[in-house]
């Protein structure tokens, strides 16, 4: 048991690990949001259930989009930037834009957007993820950055 709990008290991959996730929550959030928010000001009477879906896809492909342009600065090469992107950080993203989505439909409904919801889902989004990232990075020593 001691070997467990001790597993989770690396200061360091708690602090890499917490940058990873910010820098993910930066991408989805900018894609999901816009979507949300475009639709809600922009659309009228669109399906709220594809709303969400389409958001949650434009949060997904900024991330990774992000997140590839963040490789490529270190690695200097599009493609094995974009793979990186896509496997270190895929199930992190998806977790991430789940729950910033689930905490949106609770607190103004699906495809809803309002500006004071924002928190509370950026919150979600981070915390969701964080725990997934920092095992990653301490078990095998993966992380996207």
């Amino acid at each position: 048991m001691k070997l467990i709990s001790g597993f989770w008290k690396c200061k360091h991959s708690w602090e890499k690990a917490a940058k990873n996730t910010s820098w993910c929550l930066l991408g989805c959030s900018i894609g999901d949001f816009s979507a949300l928010y475009y639709f809600d000001r922009f659309i009228v009477d669109p399906n709220p259930y594809m709303v969400m879906i389409i958001a949650i896809c434009c949060g997904l492909t900024t991330s990774i989009a992000l997140e590839t342009f963040i490789m490529h600065r270190q690695l200097k090469n599009l493609k094995e930037s974009f793979k990186i992107a896509i496997s270190m950080s895929f199930i992190s993203m998806i977790a991430m834009e789940l729950a910033m989505n689930i905490v949106d439909f609770a607190l103004v409904g699906p495809g809803n957007f309002a500006f004071w919801v924002m928190p509370f889902s950026l919150f979600a989004g981070y915390i969701t993820p964080l725990p997934y990232n920092y095992y990653r990075l301490k078990k095998w020593g993966k992380s996207c950055h």
